[in-house]
């Protein structure tokens, strides 16, 4: 296809070798272009905007061919959307619904007779935004948030700029609520102006549409380049956020400022619900908070509904120096201790003057985006993805005020519209039909020794049950191993060196940049030395000692540091072993080693517990499948020390045991589990997970 408009800003992707048309084309081609439109955050974000196609099908009862709506579902995400994510309704239906509608108080009914007009039972649930495309007469329909576009959409010169930029292509509704109604007027519109190539919508977004799937997803692109050659002309001409106030501290040294903050502003944050963070201090981040325009922009909160739905309607601001001394633990408490405060009168305050007598309860009312000029950006929600995309959609509104302040006056929505979709009982009815939370949800975990078998198996057990998890070990190789697969939201990992406090400190710092700060340590670093008393070096016992005792010493002291300044308890697990508590032939070193592993984990249990953080113990013993130590020179050993060849190690330790059972690593992160999940209110215990060695029970 010829396109007569050549593209400056925007990329022309559409290839149709890419398409994989296998069922219906024209769906096979709504998939492919609403993954080449997700994939570009300048046009819309994580579960953003939506797409649609007009198709037809046969009816499943009649065989009759029939016009059938294919439009993303509630909740999907065009970047990652497949068949499954897009509802698909039958046409006639909803355009019965159109002549049975009663008018704008009637809107939200409207909403459970998408169900009634189903043409696939297992179809995703209709989302409200259904009604927008249904009425538009055009068989390829994008609804898209692009920043360049909402920069228009978003001042008090919408309208005239829209016929600036796109003349007589381009149509224009005031803001209006997204919903049925909203839909009936887009299609009133196209019908007085039936030449119109898109519609701006005041304050919202972009409605563009075309015959052909790539017709409609070029016209998208044409439509969002022509609006960034006009802002960009005009960034030209001046900087919309004017001077900078403060100066950027160097990038490590803001980084390290971050990750001392983030774990008292993940408390506060955390205060009715428990909160996982993201930081960024990206250059446009930076940018906007060190003008002198923050303090004018930033209480105005944002204008996209897609965007305050999920970084709530206002931002706290820090006013602190870049440079703060944040060990000063009384003056920063204080100042957050107000600051907090502050905010939640405010939106109190909000909530109340704008409530109506039948809006749900009030919701948490911390924040979501903290800026901390000169430093960077906090985003606190739920899980690492809803506070990433918290942060991306925070960076839309700044590109947002940026451009439109360049060609004219950023205009926020009005309070009372603003509210009427954070509190929009649809709205709430959606959040009531999200999944429940696993077990862990909330969490975030640091797993040592996550690159061997034990530590990995800890590891994927945490995940599964809903933590994040950083996982660390001095080997990089098998640490990309064990997280081979795994979504970037649900991990990082970290090589770090047990024997040394500078690196473990940085694990905590990256740990409390990277997701807010740590609920949970599981210390599985070890490595194991066999030999007898008259072949142990000094050298073999001071390894012993700097990676099991010292590194569970200065591994826990970092930690607990940054549990308290949480104010939100913790766990700190030891993987010790049985040879804490027996006393094996040729073992004095790494016996010794594990015994004073074990007894620190009481002394730090009966320490810790007033603050809510417990301390336990699980023991493994020969966990040979997939271990590092049973790699080297320790199997070696323990075969000597036993009288038998190493291959059969595995079965002469499961034949010693009562059960005569082999243990495997997913046996000691069921144990871990257990601690955190089922005994809850257990600390300076022991769990052995051994098979049943009567030398090794505690008591």
């Amino acid at each position: 296809m010829t396109h007569m408009y050549r593209l400056k800003y925007m990329d022309n992707k559409w290839n149709p070798d890419e398409i994989l048309a296998s069922g219906n084309v024209d769906v096979a081609q709504l998939v492919y272009r609403s993954n080449l439109l997700g994939a570009d955050l300048r046009i819309t974000n994580f579960g953003g905007g939506n797409t649609s196609c007009k198709t037809i099908k046969n009816d499943p009862l009649t065989g009759d061919p029939v016009e059938v709506l294919y439009v993303k579902g509630s909740g999907g995400d065009l970047g990652t959307i497949r068949r499954e994510g897009f509802a698909a309704l039958y046409m006639d239906r909803l355009n019965h619904m159109r002549e049975m509608y009663k008018g704008l108080e009637f809107e939200d009914e409207m909403v459970d007779l998408y169900k009634r007009c189903l043409f696939d039972l297992e179809s995703r649930a209709p989302s409200i935004d259904t009604a927008l495309h249904a009425f538009l007469p055009f068989r390829h329909i994008d609804h898209l948030h692009p920043d360049a576009v909402i920069a228009i959409a978003a001042t008090k010169d919408s309208k005239r700029l829209t016929q600036e930029i796109w003349g007589e292509d381009m149509g224009w509704l005031p803001w209006q609520r997204p919903g049925f109604d909203l839909g009936i007027q887009l299609a009133e519109l196209v019908e007085k102006h039936p030449n119109l190539k898109g519609i701006i919508l005041e304050g919202h977004g972009l409605f563009t549409w075309g015959d052909t799937a790539e017709s409609c997803y070029f016209n998208s692109l044409e439509a969002i380049d022509r609006a960034t050659d006009y802002l960009e002309q005009h960034f030209k001409k001046q900087n919309p956020f004017g001077q900078s106030i403060i100066e950027s501290i160097a990038p490590e040294k803001r980084r390290r400022q971050a990750a001392k903050i983030a774990p008292l502003l993940r408390g506060y944050c955390s205060s009715e619900n428990r909160m996982v963070g993201h930081f960024t201090d990206a250059p446009e981040v930076l940018e906007f908070i060190q003008s002198d325009r923050l303090d004018d922009l930033a209480p105005l909160g944002t204008s996209c509904p897609d965007h305050f739905l999920r970084t709530k309607i206002k931002p706290l601001v820090l006013r602190l120096s870049p440079e703060a001394d944040l060990e000063a633990e009384t003056e920063i408490h204080n100042y957050l201790d107000e600051a907090f405060q502050g905010y939640r009168a405010s939106y109190k305050e909000y909530y109340d003057s704008q409530k109506r007598v039948t809006s749900p309860p009030m919701r948490d009312p911390n924040p979501v985006v903290i800026l901390y000029p000169g430093v960077g950006m906090f985003t606190f929600a739920k899980n690492k993805q809803t506070a990433r995309v918290a942060s991306e959609f925070y960076i839309n509104a700044i590109n947002v005020m940026k451009g439109a302040e360049a060609v004219s006056r950023y205009v926020a929505l009005p309070l009372q519209e603003a509210f009427d979709i954070e509190y929009w009982l649809l709205e709430e009815a959606k959040l009531k039909r999200q999944p429940p939370e696993k077990a862990l949800s909330r969490r975030v975990a640091i797993v040592t020794g996550a690159g061997g078998g034990i530590g990995k198996a800890i590891a994927h057990e945490l995940i599964r049950q809903g933590a994040v998890v950083v996982f660390s070990d001095r080997d990089e190789a098998r640490l990309k191993e064990a997280t081979e697969g795994l979504s970037k939201d649900l991990y990082r990992i970290f090589v770090s060196d047990m024997t040394d406090a500078t690196s473990l400190q940085s694990l905590i710092d990256f740990t409390s940049l990277h997701f807010g700060g740590v609920d949970i340590v599981v210390n599985s670093a070890g490595l194991a030395i066999s030999k007898k008393l008259e072949d142990t070096l000094a050298e073999d016992w001071d390894t012993l000692q700097n990676v099991l005792v010292k590194g569970q010493f200065l591994l826990a002291k970092g930690t607990a540091k940054v549990m308290r300044q949480q104010g939100q308890g913790g766990d700190f697990i030891s993987i010790v072993s049985k040879n804490a508590l027996v006393s094996g032939p040729n073992n004095i070193g790494y016996g010794t080693a594990k015994a004073a592993q074990l007894h620190m984990s009481r002394l730090l249990a009966a320490e810790l517990g007033p603050d809510k953080i417990r301390v336990n113990v699980v023991n493994p013993d020969a966990v040979i499948v997939g271990s590092k130590i049973w790699e080297g020179k320790w199997a070696e050993g323990r075969a000597k020390a036993y009288g038998v060849a190493v291959e059969d190690l595995p079965a002469f330790y499961a034949k010693r045991t009562l059960l005569n059972e082999i243990i495997l690593p997913e046996d000691i992160a069921a144990a871990v589990s257990a601690f955190l999940i089922q005994l809850k209110k257990s600390t300076g215990n022991i769990i052995n997970v051994d098979g049943g060695v009567s030398p090794a029970f505690p008591r």
